[in-house]
């Protein structure tokens, strides 16, 4: 009897504990180990993380090795990588953007200055500002002389800190230039649009159009080019919301404010920045050399006050 018993078969426990580990996975990161052991672990097999060679594996027993390997492809299939998110472009700021600035303050400065004073002829105010009747008879340049009145200091001080502001800034992503042009243009055609739609009757004049056009623009053109970057759909509209939010916040404060200026100029700033967006678009204005639209800004408004001083 005892020669049987020394004949006898090893424990299968005994016999186990003797398989080495296999290495079923491999990564940089400790995580993606700890996730595919966490996978083994509910289908009950055993595995170990381990460190090596400035990485980290995954080891299961030889006999586990066919069935770890198979689960481990099957949750693989079912969880891609994810692709990674793309480096947001480098930001292209342009220089010499208190250039258009300075230009903006001098229009406005230029003009209270000469009108005060009388240096033209005294009906100048009455015949540059933004008066709905005139307009649709034909004296479209109302729409560009009426940005460069105000009726107090006051209102003068702040369309001029304002536009200033955020001339600059526009001027640093567009160009100075270009900023201004596009500033200009935005602005009038929506000064157009609230004269032929408005009452007869209706008088407006100041530069705060233009500040609501520089500010749409710029929220536009941002998350434009945002929303190409496969960003989340809330860090794409940040932008927009935040330029709507200032609208709201700066553009309906006061007792005498044109609302209405306000909306249009910056939905015109909107049209204005997401068009220029466009690649093509953004391509070609970058290649324009930047006094080329400055002096074209300044045209149109030279032009407006020879049309309305003749």
């Amino acid at each position: 009897m005892r020669e049987g018993d020394a004949s006898a078969p090893t424990p299968p426990a005994r016999a186990a504990a003797s398989e080495p580990d296999i290495e079923v996975y491999r990564s940089r990161g400790r995580r993606e180990c700890e996730e595919r052991a966490f996978v083994l672990a509910a289908v009950g097999i055993a595995s170990e993380v381990l460190t090596f060679r400035g990485g980290w594996v995954l080891q299961v027993a030889a006999g586990n090795l066919a069935v770890a390997a198979e689960h481990l492809q099957q949750y693989e299939r079912e969880n891609p990588p994810r692709r990674p998110i793309p480096p947001p472009p480098p930001v292209r700021l342009f220089p010499r953007a208190w250039a258009g600035c300075l230009g903006y303050a001098a229009w406005l400065l230029g003009v209270a200055y000469v009108l005060s004073n009388g240096l033209v002829r005294l009906d100048a105010f009455e015949r540059g500002d933004l008066y709905g009747a005139a307009l649709r008879r034909g004296q479209w340049w109302r729409a560009w002389t009426c940005l460069t009145l105000h009726v107090s200091g006051a209102h003068l001080a702040g369309n001029m800190l304002a536009g200033v502001w955020f001339g600059y800034l526009a001027g640093r992503q567009f160009g100075a230039g270009t900023a201004w042009l596009l500033v200009v243009l935005g602005a009038g055609l929506a000064n157009l649009l609230e004269g032929l739609l408005g009452p007869p009757g209706y008088r407006s004049v100041g530069a705060s159009t233009a500040v609501f056009t520089a500010l749409g623009m710029m929220a536009a053109h941002t998350w434009w080019q945002r929303r190409s970057l496969g960003r989340s759909w809330l860090r794409r509209w940040i932008p927009l919301g935040a330029g709507v939010v200032l609208l709201g916040w700066l553009g309906t404060a006061g007792r005498h404010t044109d609302i209405m200026a306000h909306l249009l100029g910056f939905s015109f700033g909107v049209l204005i920045g997401w068009a220029v967006a466009v690649p093509w678009i953004d391509r070609r204005l970058e290649r324009v050399p930047q006094w080329l639209p400055g002096l074209a800004a300044m045209l149109i408004m030279a032009a407006a006050w020879a049309c309305a001083l003749a």
